[in-house]
């Protein structure tokens, strides 16, 4: 555990060659935690890998499934200071950066941060934090999947359906009544599920979780996406030009209806040294994903950039 201020401990763990190239690895989210799953994308000869649960989340300390636990020392710029607390803490001096989902905007948020602290990135179904995708994922896919979308619009008072669905979730997310809360939770995770469903081994994880997880999980999404993910908007595609320099592998699938593939295109456009990898079997996970993150990590070990 990683004292990191604000009440907050982060749960850490190292695994793999205590001399072998660094690397940490950013889970999505905001709030699934790390997963053992996250090791096998990195040979355990060649790399020295971090893992860690970002604040509120799986084994860190204060958990967002206690109804009183306060999230307002979990922001973007929490969590960038975060990992360069635990760089520091661990004595590493450069490190690559992976990321899946919302773990991407966390690793452009940190690259951008401390450029000089990031050999290289692997960032897999590419996402950027935007209001656009958001909007995209709340309201807008309701014409892919209309009747789970109504579903999970009338989950919230009828007052406040045309309004910010994020925000609205979290205030029921916040709700004295436990029964309430977990009704709130389980409709989100559901919603989570639909649109992560277009793969052809896709199969529910988040709404059949464990309540405590799917409100830990649900609470964290809203208050990120409520806030426009602390970011400013197109900020990470503004100042992409401070990660010019360090190579990396976009990786995303083309049948992603969660994130769709221009986030990655633009991303990729801009960012020379950067590579873009479009998968055609997969959607948001699945699929060709795991294959290719390893086939880049495994080019990186070897010293490999662009």
């Amino acid at each position: 555990m990683l004292d990191v201020g604000d009440g907050h401990s982060l749960y850490w763990e190292v695994s793999g060659n205590p001399d072998g190239k660094p690397a940490v690895a950013l889970h999505g989210g905001p709030g699934s935690g790390s997963s053992p799953r996250l090791r096998s994308l990195f040979d355990p000869d060649r790399y020295r890998v971090v893992l860690f649960d970002q604040r509120n989340c799986g084994r860190s300390t204060p958990s967002a499934a206690d109804p009183v636990v306060d999230l307002s020392a979990n922001t973007t710029q929490h969590l960038v200071a975060d990992i360069e607390a635990l760089r520091v803490h661990l004595g590493i001096e450069r490190w690559l950066v992976f990321g899946g989902s919302w773990g991407v905007t966390l690793a452009l948020a940190y690259a951008q941060a401390f450029p000089e602290r990031v050999t290289e990135m692997v960032l897999a179904a590419v996402t950027s934090g935007d209001r656009r995708e958001t909007d995209w994922i709340t309201r807008d896919m309701g014409r892919v999947f209309p009747r789970e979308w109504e579903r999970f619009r009338v989950g919230v008072p009828a007052a406040e359906r045309d309004g910010d669905l994020s925000a609205a979730y979290s205030r029921l997310l916040h709700d004295p009544d436990p029964e309430a809360r977990a009704t709130a939770a389980h409709r989100w995770c559901e919603w989570e599920d639909t649109h992560m469903s277009l793969a052809p081994d896709a199969e529910p994880s988040l709404s059949i979780a464990d309540p405590a997880f799917q409100l830990v999980f649900a609470r964290l999404v809203t208050h990120y996406w409520s806030h426009g993910c602390f970011l400013e908007d197109g900020q990470l595609l503004r100042d992409i030009e401070r990660l010019h320099g360090i190579a990396a592998v976009l990786i995303h699938g083309r049948y992603d209806v969660s994130g769709p593939l221009d986030t990655a295109w633009a991303l990729h456009r801009a960012w020379p040294g950067s590579e873009l990898v479009v998968l055609d079997d997969t959607g948001h996970r699945g699929g060709g994903m795991t294959t290719a993150i390893i086939a880049a990590t495994e080019r990186f070990a070897r010293g490999q950039g662009e």
